[in-house]
C-alpha cells in the first residue's frame, strides 16, 4: 500500500460516474429522465425545465432536494420515475473489482441515488458482492451530498473513523466536507459535470482519471 495511505481502513466511493465512468452516458439517462419530470410536473417547456433542474442540482446538492423543498415532490416516486432506465451500457468491469477486492478494509459506497438503483448498477459492474453496504439518500434522511449531515450519518451508521477514511468522487465539490471532517479525497475527474465557481481545489488530495488504475498503482507500492 502506498505509504500515505497505510491509516486507511475504509474505502467509500460515490456511485455515479466513479465506479462506472462518465463516457458511457447511464446518468444522461437519468438526466433527461427528471427534465421530463420537471415539464409534467410545472407544465413548462425543455427551457424552462432544464433551467430548473440545473439550479436545483447547484443549490441544493439535488434536483431531488429543490423539487421536495419548494413543490412537495414525494421522494419515491421521483427517484422509481428518474431511475426507470436501460443498464446496457454497463459492463462488467473485471479490473475494478479486483482492485476494489484486495482493499484492506471495509468497503462501502456513499450514494445520493437509492438503494434499488445502487444495487443494480452494482450487479452490472461485476461489484455486487464488494461491499459491505450502500448508504443511500434515504439512509441519509433526504440530506444529500455535500450537506455536512449526509456525511455524519454515514459515519455513525457504520461507526466509521473519518480520519481512518478515503472517500473517492466524481463530484469535486462532494469532496469539501468530507476533507473538513478529515477523511482522505479522490477526485476522480473522468468530465462529470462540476458546480460552477470551484476552482480552488485545495481540499483534493489524488486526482485521477481512471479508478482501477490509480487502486492498482497504490496496491502495489
Amino acid at each position: 500500500m502506498l505509504p500515505a495511505l497505510a491509516h486507511i481502513c475504509n474505502w467509500v466511493f460515490d456511485l455515479d460516474n466513479t465506479l462506472y465512468p462518465a463516457r458511457v452516458n447511464l446518468f444522461e439517462q437519468v438526466d433527461a429522465r427528471m427534465g421530463a419530470y420537471i415539464r409534467r410536473l410545472l407544465g413548462v417547456d425543455a427551457v424552462e425545465a432544464r433551467r430548473v433542474q440545473k439550479a436545483y442540482f447547484h443549490g441544493h446538492g439535488t434536483t431531488l432536494a429543490g423539487l421536495m423543498a419548494d413543490h412537495g415532490v414525494d421522494p419515491h416516486a421521483f427517484l422509481a420515475d428518474v431511475h426507470d432506465i436501460e443498464m446496457d451500457v454497463l459492463e462488467a468491469d473485471a479490473p475494478l473489482a479486483a482492485a476494489v477486492t484486495k482493499l484492506p478494509g471495509r468497503k462501502l459506497v456513499f450514494t445520493n441515488g437509492d438503494m434499488p438503483y445502487a444495487l443494480k448498477i452494482l450487479d452490472r459492474l461485476g461489484l455486487g458482492g464488494s461491499f459491505e453496504g450502500v448508504h443511500d439518500i434515504h439512509a441519509m434522511a433526504l440530506v444529500p451530498k455535500p450537506d455536512p449531515r449526509a456525511y455524519r450519518s454515514l459515519c455513525d451508521a457504520f461507526a466509521i473513523e473519518p480520519t481512518e477514511t478515503l472517500f473517492v468522487e466524481d463530484l469535486a465539490r462532494n469532496l469539501r466536507p468530507a476533507k473538513a471532517i478529515g477523511m482522505a479525497t479522490v477526485w476522480v475527474d473522468n468530465g462529470s459535470e462540476q458546480a460552477p465557481g470551484e476552482d480552488d481545489r485545495a481540499y483534493v488530495d489524488y486526482r485521477v482519471a481512471d479508478l482501477a488504475a490509480w487502486l492498482e498503482e497504490i496496491l502495489e507500492q
